[in-house]
């Protein structure tokens, strides 16, 4: 069956997030866009796990969905419930195909001291890392939150910092149920990730020591796509995941995974370790420009530099003398022992797309905001189903026929890659053109 997956979000409980962000909300979003398994996120949060033990049944082996279901059915002849009208509850155990599957995760902030020898130098500074932890079953999820109370505070945030050295981290997890699945988050961006620039490391076992056999998959971020990561050859024994990391659920699927595999916990996780093209078929990507950290630079300065001009400056910024963040394509050079353009044999592959509701601002020359932005969003994915099939599969006269011309040439010009994007750089996104004569 094939299976579009976000495994990586946040709930309400997690700090910067919408007050929105709550299963009712995200189900919803994920019938709009076409996503059939959704990570829940915060599942070490108190109020939020009970929010899930209230709210979510078990489906298939590993997979929840919501007690009473509200299913969006899209078809080319229009949605049968959308997000502004009515929403006829599905009793669970009836018609469930088109119903989102819930998968257990969380998003663990591990920040810690760890030396690392290289040569005669010895590299001492503090590490930063983002562990995303999937799990199989409520039980599993009451043992690792049981043993991580009493190391931190799991009430503070949706995702907890805690003071643990990844490696800990993942035998603690592995301990209690060696079907969970570890996944470094995020692994390029400066500040909180396996090979960050600001608190990083320079090799997966460097991190995990010999638990490294154990991690399977990394999430490249949305500052990277799989060809960046594909000229690190210590990636290459792992998979490649992306997911959209959202703190809002309009967001969900801006990054996503793509299988073709039983609809189960083990049928997905199988899928991932296996890296089986059969099986686990491409990612959704954002083009990598458009992240926060894929250029260096200091916002309040308002530079911007691509690796070759912070070389050539000493990665110092002109305007107040101060290191710069080095962003996520640098990161990439420094550890890259492959040139550019480098495939690895067996590679699962990418599409790199941007979420509608951007394409129609820029092509529109309207910012996301914008009243005619959701106007016409929603008349797309009311009459011609879901996000994703509009985006992947509908050809131009079939967008044409609910939007505009500039509107489905935009969609177009993303699936062919011709789009420009002024890269972002320390916490502020690209800027998307896909037209030339729009500003």
């Amino acid at each position: 069956m094939k299976i579009i997956a976000d495994f990586h979000i946040h709930s309400k409980y997690s700090r910067a997030t919408s007050p929105s962000m709550d299963l009712e909300e995200l189900d919803k979003w994920a019938q709009i866009k076409g996503i059939n398994v959704l990570g829940t996120g915060d599942f070490t949060h108190p109020l939020w796990f009970l929010n899930l033990q209230k709210k979510l049944k078990s489906a298939e082996e590993g997979l929840f969905i919501l007690k009473k279901q509200a299913v969006v059915i899209p078809t080319k002849a229009g949605i049968q419930s959308s997000a502004k009208e009515s929403w006829i509850p599905n009793q669970v155990g009836n018609d469930t195909t088109s119903a989102v599957r819930f998968l257990l995760t969380c998003e663990i902030s591990c920040i810690y001291k760890k030396p690392i020898r290289r040569g005669l130098a010895q590299d001492s500074k503090v590490r930063k890392v983002h562990i995303i932890i999937f799990a199989p079953s409520f039980e599993t999820v009451k043992k690792i939150n049981k043993k991580l109370a009493s190391i931190g505070n799991l009430k503070s945030d949706g995702r907890p910092i805690l003071g643990l050295d990844a490696k800990e981290l993942l035998k603690i997890i592995l301990d209690i149920d060696e079907s969970c699945f570890v996944v470094p988050a995020h692994i390029w961006t400066p500040w909180f990730s396996l090979f960050g620039s600001k608190s990083g490391f320079d090799q997966i076992e460097e991190c995990f020591d010999e638990y490294s056999k154990y991690i399977y998959a990394v999430e490249t971020g949305l500052c990277s796509n799989p060809a960046m990561n594909w000229r690190v050859s210590n990636l290459d024994k792992v998979a490649l995941i992306s997911n959209s990391d959202c703190h809002s659920a309009s967001k969900i699927g801006r990054e996503a995974n793509i299988f073709n595999t039983e609809l189960s916990y083990n049928g997905i996780i199988n899928a991932i370790k296996s890296k089986d093209k059969n099986k686990f078929l491409h990612t959704i990507e954002f083009f990598p420009e458009q992240g926060k950290y894929h250029f260096d630079g200091h916002r309040n300065c308002k530079i911007s530099f691509s690796p070759y001009q912070s070389k050539k400056a000493n990665n110092i910024c002109p305007v107040c003398k101060k290191p710069l963040v080095i962003g996520v394509l640098n990161r990439v050079e420094e550890l890259a022992d492959r040139k550019e353009g480098f495939m690895p044999k067996n590679a699962v592959p990418y599409k790199s797309l941007i979420p509608l509701q951007e394409i129609i601002a820029s092509s529109i020359g309207k910012t996301v905001l914008a009243k005619d932005v959701g106007i016409y969003y929603e008349k797309l994915t009311k009459n011609l189903g879901t996000e994703f099939n509009i985006l992947l599969d509908l050809n131009k006269k079939e967008i044409e026929s609910f939007s505009l011309p500039e509107i489905a040439e935009g969609i177009l010009h993303v699936r062919e890659g011709r789009v420009k994007i002024e890269p972002g750089y320390d916490g502020l996104y690209g800027k998307i053109k896909i037209f030339d004569n729009l500003k």
